[in-house]
């Protein structure tokens, strides 16, 4: 721990040399400076925060960053011919770290949103870099250089540090609140960008966004306990320093497009600027690095699937092996004194029935229903029909050659519709605390979506859902490209199934997107009996 501290201090130390060389040797005016302090200190003290692993980001860290810190000294203390080409390295930078962010991303996916905002900051900055080698080298964007700059500064300060801030205060509290602060304060920067662009109106629309998520945050700061006195003040004092300038910009952009108003650019840049530079980022800075709370994402352990796109068609063993979905339904703690003795039938013996679908696109997700299709038809898989019209479904269960799936009791149930493969799902079973998941795995082009359900009798039928309400659940729908990382989806799925007055069964697959619902397929499954079971 003594050793790390020293390291860091030596880091600090060499970039406020850096910025200090910068600074001395430069004839520039001094609102430079604003930026200048942001790319040699600030970024590389909140990168050193916020990437904590020993990974390939640090393993290739000084090829990419030596050469972007000499370029920004050089753009303060030279002029050359080369000055856009030089300034381009800081973007190759600033590119880099956007990487990590995607990376640090596809490991979670929509999950633990506090991770998302530090995630979104470090793809922000690459915008910054853009605007930045747009300034140096004077690439007519439809802007002054001044606005030009300005918006440089913008994707350094509110679309990188405020997010790697209010992310550090997501690990310490969860709320609605939270969430919903979150939201608009990581879409005021590209809704700032945009108002600049085409709309004053569409400028004061983001400035009330900031002024929403910037009181939302401030009052959690100030119920929040933080690891000391001192880092509780400091970063009490660096959040609420954003009521001031977000009053400033308010002010800006009233003076600016509607003249209510005698705000300047100057006045800006001496109060807002400094304020932002001064009192939130490096006093936000000190204080974060008393303490940076760890994250409380943990990787989902559970047993995956394998197999990729259209493998399982090579891989299936014989038919016969299994004729139900699940060998006993009771390992999930589903009993006929709880379900309709049915539908456990359905479940342990599910080629004793025949399935007619009809399916029901929302109407607002039709056109992308009708893309996909495209390739749902290539990877015969998800292939579901655009109409609305009952088909019956037909198919068979297999099972896998031995060894090729890492889960157990696999088995194979693909579904057609005619000719046409409608799902080809590897159904499985899996114990985390004590609790029992049916694990589904939809095989994709070199990935493989999976389902984590868990079962649950409702008035006598039986639900299956993905939803999450236990945070300990392993519930969910995922996307995996290796054995490692899971890409939680923005997806959601409930399947429930009831018995109907005449002895058969009926079911409704509802499915959400950011939970917005999208699909809804409704099934009637009815009991071929006795006399057309399969031997």
């Amino acid at each position: 721990m003594k050793e790390s501290l020293q390291r860091m201090r030596k880091f600090v130390i060499i970039h406020i040399l850096l910025f200090m060389v910068a600074i001395v040797f430069s004839d520039a005016p001094w609102p430079y400076a604003l930026l200048v302090v942001a790319q040699l200190v600030y970024i590389p003290v909140l990168l050193r925060m916020v990437c904590t692993e020993r990974d390939w980001f640090w393993k290739y860290y000084p090829y990419v960053a030596i050469p972007a810190y000499t370029a920004v000294v050089l753009g303060q203390v030279v002029s050359t011919r080369w000055d856009g080409w030089i300034a381009t390295l800081y973007l190759l930078f600033t590119v880099y770290i956007a990487l990590y962010g995607i990376t640090r991303f596809l490991r979670r996916g929509f999950t633990n949103v506090e991770e998302f905002a530090i995630d979104l900051g470090l793809v922000y900055l690459a915008m910054g870099g853009g605007w930045y080698v747009a300034f140096v080298a004077g690439i007519d964007l439809g802007f002054s250089p001044l606005l030009t700059w300005l918006t440089a500064i913008h994707f350094h300060y509110s679309a990188f540090i405020l997010p790697i801030f209010i992310g550090w205060i997501g690990r310490l509290h969860r709320s609605i609140l939270y969430r919903w602060a979150v939201a608009a304060l990581l879409a005021a920067p590209m809704i700032v960008a945009v108002g600049i662009t085409f709309s004053r109106w569409i400028e004061m629309f983001s400035v009330l966004f900031y002024i929403y998520g910037f009181c939302a945050i401030i009052w959690i700061v100030w119920q929040l306990s933080f690891a000391s006195s001192l880092q509780k003040w400091l970063l009490r004092i660096a959040f609420s320093a954003l009521a001031v300038t977000i009053t400033f910009s308010m002010l800006y952009v009233l003076s600016n497009g509607f003249g209510l108003f005698s705000v300047t650019i100057d006045f800006m840049l001496r109060f807002h600027g400094v304020l932002n530079c001064v009192i939130f980022a490096l006093v936000g800075a000190i204080g974060w690095s008393l303490d940076v709370p760890p994250s409380s994402f943990v990787p989902l352990t559970f047993p995956r699937s394998g197999i990729r796109g259209r493998q399982v068609a090579e891989k299936i063993g014989q038919v016969g092996g299994h004729r139900g979905l699940s060998d006993e339904l009771s390992v999930y703690g589903v009993s006929s004194g709880s379900v309709s003795p049915l539908i456990i039938r359905f479940y342990e013996h599910t080629l004793d029935f025949r399935l007619y679908a009809s399916t029901h696109w929302h109407r607002w997700f039709k056109p992308f229903a009708f893309l996909y299709s495209f390739i749902s038809k290539r990877t015969q898989q998800i292939n579901l029909p655009l109409y609305s019209d009952a088909v019956e479904m037909t198919g068979n269960i297999f099972t896998l050659d031995e060894g090729l799936d890492e889960r157990e009791k696999v088995r194979v149930w693909e579904r057609k519709v005619g000719e046409q493969t409608i799902f080809t799902a590897l159904y499985s079973q899996h114990k985390t605390n004590e609790r029992m998941y049916m694990n589904i795995a939809l095989p994709l082009p070199y990935s493989t979506m999976t389902g984590i359900l868990e079962l649950q009798a409702v008035d006598e039928g039986l639900q299956l859902t993905s939803k999450r309400t236990d945070p300990a659940s392993d519930t969910g729908v995922y996307l995996s490209f290796n054995n490692r990382d899971l890409f939680t989806l923005p997806l959601q799925e409930t399947f429930f199934i009831q018995e109907t007055e005449k002895g058969n069964l009926k079911a409704t697959h509802e499915m959400w997107i950011f939970s917005i619902p999208f699909l809804t397929i409704d099934y009637s499954i009815v009991y071929k009996g006795a006399d057309e079971k399969r031997g």
